[in-house]
């Protein structure tokens, strides 16, 4: 087998190699995938000691928006978009005896983003449905690996000028997101890989859900409290 560039062969070097010794094969599996394994966690571990008081603090603002009546929006491109709609499932149907918060994934409802990617533009579909739905004190929480898209940059302007509370992940050095300076919670993954950051934003996003939950009880204990 001819590999038609350089690329594909440095990726699998196994599959262009002539004949295939398994066990050797097997051998550089098992290496790729602890050391990919070994990446993520050491990944994860520095996200966690450098954000988990702002992690915290952004899990105590969304708590506090989900007890007024706030709605959840979370939007993204690509594989980004498969996470934005993990992030609404997770709010809005978490099972066991989690409380269901109101949570949409601006990605989901193809009509629409087709609409307004073919009448305006693809750089419209998450602001234009936030301009629609979203009001002040609601959540707009936007992935992107890079920090560039310009889509989630418009959704941020819009969101800010409507007085939302904006939660980002991103990767890299957060790219146009961390140069918006509208954000009010933004978590940049330090990583040059999409999959490691794709993986940690996973374990980001998940981490705002429990503390929310969290702090949601204590919310709602406090405001018991008060009132009795």
């Amino acid at each position: 087998m001819t590999a038609p560039d350089g690329s594909m062969e440095s990726l699998y070097p196994f599959l262009y190699s002539g004949a295939v010794d398994l066990d050797s094969v097997l051998a550089e599996v098992r290496r790729s995938t602890v050391e990919k394994a070994e990446e993520i966690a050491a990944l994860r571990r520095t996200v966690a000691e450098r954000d988990g008081e702002r992690m915290a603090a952004c899990a105590q603002a969304m708590a506090e928006a989900f007890a007024r009546g706030a709605r959840l929006f979370a939007f993204g491109n690509g594989g980004s978009s498969t996470d934005a709609q993990d992030v609404a499932a997770l709010f809005l149907r978490p099972g066991g005896a989690f409380r269901p918060l109101p949570a949409f994934a601006l990605t989901a409802d193809v009509a629409v983003v087709t609409a307004l990617a073919n009448d305006v533009g693809f750089e419209v579909v998450f602001a234009r449905q936030l301009a629609a739905s979203g009001r002040a004190g609601d959540i707009a929480l936007g992935l992107s690996t890079s920090g560039n898209s310009r889509n989630l940059i418009a959704a941020f302007e819009e969101a800010d000028r409507r007085g939302m509370i904006t939660v980002g992940l991103a990767g890299y050095y957060g790219g146009q997101m961390a140069e918006l300076g509208t954000i009010d919670h933004l978590f940049v993954v330090p990583s040059s890989s999409v999959h490691r950051i794709q993986e940690a934003q996973t374990t980001v996003y998940h981490a705002l859900w429990e503390l929310t939950q969290g702090a949601l009880l204590t919310t709602s204990a406090t405001t018991s409290g008060s009132r009795g």
